[in-house]
């Protein structure tokens, strides 16, 4: 697992050509991969809301409770799992109209192997501050749109034209998936804040 971690982001190229070698399952690639990579935004989340305190609009860092975080952080691990599945199916669905068309486990690996950037930019939420960790998410999201076009045509064994199709669909489709996590984070993490935007919404 570690070495795909490195592989990825030192020489993807090469590391694409690894993993596919390996035709792993998605049970698998869950137990090495996905179910310890996705705890490290979760853990750094539980970290920084209660040792060090959210930062929104300025206001002095507000701690959350260590059950009630507890609480939030399975809920936030649970829907990343389920984003990655998430992302998985829809590359299945879109690559129905090539002759080659991976399988949904393959599918699913490919996207679990894609979010590695996303997941390791999930360590800044040990000092949550909201302009930082959005600029982390960013970095991530750009990283992970690299290793999107390039492992599409390489990991699925589609051309390079079928490739950027599939990979520009995706990257949509992702993105939408991000935003979404990003809003349930922020609302879902904020909650111990008299300024939480949830709060304000039914105040």
């Amino acid at each position: 697992m570690i070495n795909h971690v490195w592989g990825l982001l030192h020489h993807p190229d090469r590391e694409w050509r690894e993993i596919n070698k390996e035709h792993e399952s998605v049970s698998h690639m869950y137990a090495h991969h996905v179910l310890i990579m996705a705890a490290i935004p979760v853990v750094s989340s539980f970290i920084g809301t209660t040792q060090v305190g959210w930062t929104l609009n300025g206001e002095e860092g507000v701690k959350l409770s260590i059950m009630t975080a507890l609480g939030l952080g399975v809920l936030f691990y649970a829907l990343i799992l389920l984003a990655v599945a998430g992302v998985g199916s829809a590359i299945h669905a879109l690559s129905r109209q090539y002759s080659h068309r991976p399988s949904r486990a393959e599918s699913i690996v490919f996207a679990g192997y894609i979010a590695t950037p996303m997941f390791l930019s999930g360590l800044f939420a040990i000092y949550p501050i909201a302009w930082l960790c959005v600029l982390a998410v960013c970095m991530g999201v750009a990283y992970s749109a690299f290793l999107l076009y390039k492992g599409t045509p390489r990991f699925l064994g589609i051309s390079h034209k079928e490739g950027f199709i599939l990979s520009t669909g995706t990257l949509g489709i992702g993105v939408l998936v991000l935003e979404f996590l990003l809003a349930v984070v922020v609302l879902l993490w904020s909650m111990g804040s008299e300024h939480s935007p949830l709060w304000a919404f039914f105040g």
